[in-house]
């Protein structure tokens, strides 16, 4: 140990003065017991010390900017620096404890929040999912002939139903649906894609390294701008095994361009006898018109274009659990189930339970139960009657402003990015200007409430609040002004 890590051990403060500071605040002391924050403070304590101690070898997960804590500050700064940091150390240490998975507040007006699960499910399809969860079912048994059966035939009817195409397929993403599609009919032939779909989607996963994974030879034809039919006419050959078509979810080109319409596409494939695959990504069976929205290719239309095989997702605009849909051809869809993947990448019993109940709600009509398209379909009275009892509940707390504005909701999760959806917020500002630590301190509760930060206020969105939210907001603001 040098003189300067000793020195700045000394600033380190005990465990019982991280206790007493945070426990000197109301609402930290309402959700956490003593020993609970004196767990989290020797915690942070340690990992203070191991980045004093050992600064080139600290653990990955601690962040340079926490680093720049210990040795950007001069000693005579280093202690209120270093006594921030073990506040939110201790902060994050507290949330995290037990179960990390838990229920979010989702306050910020995005509906499908990759960040926070994206799509919910329907009450009653949460219903459905939890009696299949505990009791014993007919996942693959043919109950009329006492035979095995296909898990894949609790959604293969209704998805024929509602997409019209002639078979179907669930893995578990649609990276996974494209990845299958290329490893089963185009491994180590050329696929030929415009350059201006060859996206990345959340999570740093392109639709290049996806094909690449699949054993195909990526062929890009066009600019990123502009793409006409004849690039595609000159670069098919021999060993061409797929026109592919990729939605590009959550970028859009605009002013000088051009694209390739599926009609074309699907034509000249008929003609070359080539198979055309379109990767919807978040694909739908509304093209969003009625509920204000720019319109989108659904996926019945997509089908009925005369595409061979179809990818989509299940947990964004479908509004359903997280899963890759596949549908189109009877005979590719055929090839893609014998494929050895299809063992690595199935869904389970409780994946098809949440997908088959969701799309029962749409065979039934009965769209708006779904969330994801109730949320969309609340009308601005409604928004501003949820927005204005969110400001009667709050208007009277001590030490906070509340006032209801016009702003805008967005969809979320790739899906129409560029839709701005009006809406009202109920926006909170604490006197004295300490937004960012208001919403640190919602974020850090035993329930984090998720806001966004604009013009230094909270907006808490009712697009996205769910009964029962208000109250808990309130008695978190509450603990925050007491």
């Amino acid at each position: 140990m040098n003189h300067e890590q000793a020195a700045r051990l000394r600033f380190l403060p005990p465990v019982y003065e991280v206790v007493a500071n945070l426990s000197a605040n109301t609402g930290i002391k309402d959700l956490y017991d003593a020993a609970a924050i004196t767990w989290a403070a020797r915690n942070a304590l340690d990992r203070a010390r191991a980045i004093i101690l050992q600064p080139e070898n600290a653990e990955e997960d601690i962040e340079a900017p926490s680093r720049q804590k210990f040795w950007g500050y001069p000693l005579e700064e280093f202690s209120q620096a270093v006594r921030n940091w073990l506040t939110e150390e201790v902060l994050k240490e507290l949330t995290h404890a037990g179960s990390t998975l838990k229920r979010i507040i989702n306050a910020t007006g995005v509906i499908l929040h990759t960040n926070l699960g994206r799509a919910l499910l329907a009450p009653e399809v949460a219903g459905f999912v939890a009696e299949q969860a505990v009791a014993y079912n007919n996942l693959e048994l043919d109950v009329q002939t006492g035979s095995r059966g296909s898990r894949y035939s609790h959604v293969q009817n209704l998805l024929r139903e509602l997409t019209g195409a002639e078979d179907s397929l669930v893995v578990n993403n649609n990276a996974a649906a494209v990845l299958l599609i290329m490893n089963t009919l185009a491994n180590q032939k050329e696929v030929i894609v415009s350059r201006g779909e060859l996206v990345e989607v959340g999570g740093a996963f392109r639709i290049p390294e996806v094909l690449k994974a699949g054993g195909a030879k990526l062929v890009e034809v066009g600019a990123t701008n502009k793409t006409w039919l004849k690039d595609y006419q000159e670069a098919i050959n021999s060993e061409t095994a797929m026109l592919l078509k990729v939605h590009t979810s959550n970028y859009r080109i605009e002013g000088f361009h051009h694209s390739v319409s599926l009609d074309e596409i699907v034509i000249l494939g008929k003609e070359m006898n080539i198979p055309i695959a379109v990767d919807l990504g978040s694909g739908s069976f509304l093209d969003g018109v009625e509920f204000g929205l720019p319109k989108e290719p659904t996926i019945q239309e997509t089908v009925n274009s005369g595409a061979s095989l179809v990818t989509f997702s299940g947990d964004k605009l479908l509004g359903g659990p997280q899963a890759g849909i596949i549908v189109g051809k009877k005979e590719l869809i055929e090839s893609l189930k014998k494929n050895q993947l299809m063992r690595a990448i199935r869904v389970d019993k409780l994946t098809l339970a949440a997908l088959a109940g969701t799309l029962q709600l749409y065979q039934r009509g009965e769209v708006c139960k779904i969330p994801v398209w109730r949320m969309l379909a609340k009308s601005k009275k409604e928004l501003w009657e949820e927005a204005h009892n969110l400001f009667k509940l709050l208007q009277d707390i001590p030490q906070l402003q509340a006032e209801i504005e016009e702003n805008n909701s967005c969809v979320g999760g790739g899906a129409f990015p560029a839709a701005a959806i009006p809406t009202f917020v109920c926006t909170v500002k604490p006197l004295g200007g300490r937004t960012e630590e208001l919403e640190r301190f919602l974020r850090f509760g035993d329930i984090p409430i998720l806001a966004r930060i604009e013009k230094n206020k909270i907006l808490l969105d009712p697009r996205t609040l769910l009964p029962g939210d208000f109250n808990e907001i309130t008695s978190r603001l509450k603990n925050w002004a007491g």
